[in-house]
């Protein structure tokens, strides 16, 4: 198994938390990792992504060039690197804040009203959850019970509501 993330966005939105933990996840179940991260200096509000790499094989690069699955949470991010999925692989998007024109007929378009579901569930700073939960889902890299899991360690021990709202957010999109 070898699974190849882009995860993009602007700061602020979560995209380094994304990859975050899909790495974690992965190294806590015994898979080789890689995690990239890659943000401009003026961080909330610039363009953030990373490239995570979950494979049962050593991994030679962790730079993704062909991904399985992308992760689009604003427009540019969509532009940007929809010629970087793979044949086959999906382009996931925030259909809130993306009107996408797709260029493409050889990959899956799958798009998630995570901003809007995110606060109209009072989870307005979470809809990068609910895009997770989708892509979990429908990628079948991990069954959400080990995420659950990796998430524990990822929270800090001073905000444990986190881990709830989390978990939450990521059973409402896997549940689309």
């Amino acid at each position: 198994m070898q699974k190849e993330f882009i995860i993009s966005g602007f700061g602020g939105q979560g995209i380094l938390f994304i990859g975050k933990l899909l790495a974690y996840t992965g190294m806590k179940n015994n898979y080789q990792v890689s995690w990239l991260p890659s943000y401009g200096p003026e961080m909330r509000g610039g363009t953030a992504s990373c490239n995570v790499i979950i494979s049962d094989d050593a991994i030679g690069s962790p730079l993704v060039t062909e991904a399985t699955e992308v992760i689009a949470m604003n427009g540019p991010s969509f532009v940007k690197f929809e010629k970087s999925v793979a044949k086959g692989g999906t382009l996931y998007y925030d259909s809130s804040l993306v009107q996408p024109t797709p260029t493409r007929d050889d990959i899956n378009y799958v798009g998630v009203e995570a901003t809007k579901l995110a606060t109209e569930m009072g989870m307005g700073k979470l809809a990068n959850m609910f895009l997770v939960g989708k892509v979990l889902k429908e990628s079948k890299v991990f069954e959400l019970d080990v995420v659950f899991e990796a998430l524990k360690g990822l929270v800090p021990a001073k905000k444990p509501e986190l881990y709830d709202l989390n978990k939450k957010a990521i059973e409402a999109g896997a549940n689309l």
